[in-house]
């Protein structure tokens, strides 16, 4: 079975809607940045201090890798994760899903987080949303399947709606599983 994978900015609710629709569909779920803190023990932010955006971004691409071996899961991404063509190649694999969101709702969303290394750094957060999404609004179209507009629904309804939009373009990706890890 495909697997189904969510882009998107940084508090886009790319991991609450995965999880919930991991939890409808009975797959299971899977969250780059999660992944990545697993492997290495640390936070994301310890990383980019160590190892700068490049190191992550390394990292990120082998978990993408490892990550997309499965078969049949719902796959969280890290709102960079286009940036590298080679990302964006593999990409072609799963079926995948742009939670888009306008940059005054990421706002909202990520200001008071101290995981966002790429806002932490920033003089101007919001000015710093403005230029991701400039630069990655067209990278999340070239490997989306499906775009999905996201600002301020609750979460239940926000996964409905990705189940509901899912089931009328590929019926066959939001069938419930049996037996799911």
């Amino acid at each position: 079975m495909q697997n189904i994978v969510l882009v998107g900015p940084m508090g886009a609710g790319k991991s609450t809607i995965g999880r919930g629709l991991a939890g409808l569909l009975r797959r299971a779920f899977h969250d780059t940045d999660d992944e990545i803190r697993k492997r290495t023990g640390v936070d994301i932010p310890t990383i980019f201090e160590f190892e700068g955006e490049e190191g992550f971004r390394r990292r990120e691409t082998a978990v993408l890798d490892a990550l997309l071996e499965k078969d049949g899961i719902i796959l969280a991404t890290g709102g960079g994760i286009v940036e590298r063509p080679e990302n964006r190649e593999r990409l072609k694999d799963a079926f995948v899903i742009y939670l888009r969101v306008p940059v005054e709702e990421q706002f909202r969303r990520t200001r008071r987080s101290r995981n966002r290394p790429l806002l932490n750094q920033a003089e101007d957060p919001r000015a710093r949303l403005q230029a991701l999404f400039e630069r990655r609004d067209p990278l999340y179209r070239q490997v989306a399947d499906m775009v999905l507009e996201g600002r301020g629904r609750r979460v239940r309804d926000a996964v409905n709606g990705v189940c509901s939009a899912l089931q009328m373009k590929r019926p066959d990706l939001c069938e419930p599983r049996a037996g799911s890890e």
